[in-house]
C-alpha cells in the first residue's frame, strides 16, 4: 500500500510522470476543460472536495516552482487568493487573464476538477525539481 498521503491513483500517476516545468491545473467545477487534456474529476457534490483541500493534497506530492493564476482572482475571489498565497509561500506567481488561463489548460498534463463553487478558484502549478 502507498505510504504517502495522496491516495487518488489517477492523480498520483500524473504527478509521478511529471518532469521539470510540466503543468497541472486545479479548477472549480465550472472550469471548461479542453477535450484533449486529461480530466481528473474529483467533484462529488457542491464544494466537495474544495479547491483548497485539493490543492493542499497535491502540494504534499508535487514540487512546484511557479503558479499561474488569473488576474481576476485577486479582485473577484480575494479569499481564495489569500489562501493560495498562504500555502505557496514564496513560490513565483505569474498572472494572466482568465481567458489565457483557459487556453493554457491545453498544455497541462491534466486538469483536476473539484466541487468548488466560487468564481476564479483555478490555478496552474508548474513542476519544479527536488534537487
Amino acid at each position: 500500500m502507498k505510504k504517502t498521503q495522496l491516495l487518488n491513483s489517477e492523480l498520483s500517476l500524473v504527478i509521478s510522470k511529471m518532469g521539470h516545468t510540466d503543468m497541472l491545473a486545479i479548477g472549480d467545477c465550472g472550469l471548461p476543460i479542453p477535450d484533449e487534456t486529461k480530466r481528473i474529476d474529483l467533484a462529488l457534490i457542491k464544494d466537495l472536495p474544495t479547491f483548497m483541500d485539493t490543492m493542499k493534497a497535491i502540494l504534499l506530492e508535487l514540487e512546484v516552482e511557479e503558479v499561474i493564476l488569473a488576474t481576476e482572482t485577486k479582485d473577484i475571489n480575494p479569499n481564495i487568493f489569500n489562501q493560495i498565497k498562504e500555502e505557496i509561500k514564496d513560490t513565483k506567481v505569474t498572472f494572466i487573464s482568465h481567458e489565457e488561463l483557459k487556453v493554457k489548460l491545453k498544455e497541462c498534463k491534466a486538469v483536476v476538477r473539484t466541487g468548488e463553487q466560487t468564481p476564479y478558484a483555478n490555478i496552474i502549478l508548474k513542476s519544479g525539481v527536488v534537487f
